[in-house]
């Protein structure tokens, strides 16, 4: 049995919805970003994260995102242009009282600006919490 202090880097990946041969994507990967998270998402997609020049088709991109580093909405627009017809994106910001820290109310904000509908969140790491987005279901179809 698992501690409960103990799931939450084991289970990052599983909470992000990262499944074996995934692709993902890694944009405004900085200093501050939690190694623990990028480690457990490499460890169950069973290879490297994908940065910004990728040429792939992205199922999952994991967004750090942090107060001042611009227009949330352009990020959103550009980072759906390779994803797949049912990916998702994943804003990871800071938590409350962190340096960088975005209100949830600018996500909630940006992601229909962007063509995107918010799902849920989760905590994602002692510092960092996931917003995750999605393209709404009707202009969605399924690639084989």
């Amino acid at each position: 049995m698992v501690a409960a202090g103990d799931v939450g880097k084991s289970d990052v990946a599983g909470k992000l919805g990262i499944q074996p041969d995934m692709v993902v994507q890694e944009l405004g990967w900085d200093s501050d970003v939690d190694d623990s998270i990028r480690e457990a998402v490499e460890e169950r997609c069973g290879d490297d994260l994908l940065d910004e020049d990728a040429d792939d088709v992205i199922d999952v991109v994991l967004m750090w995102w942090r107060e001042g580093d611009g227009d949330l909405v352009d990020a959103l627009v550009d980072a759906i242009g390779p994803l797949a017809d049912s990916g998702v994106i994943w804003v990871l910001t800071p938590k409350t009282g962190r340096s960088g820290h975005v209100e949830p109310s600018e996500i909630a904000e940006a992601a229909p600006t962007a063509g995107l509908s918010q799902t849920s969140n989760a905590s994602v790491g002692d510092d960092w919490a996931g917003a995750r987005l999605v393209a709404p279901k009707a202009g969605r179809t399924r690639r084989g």
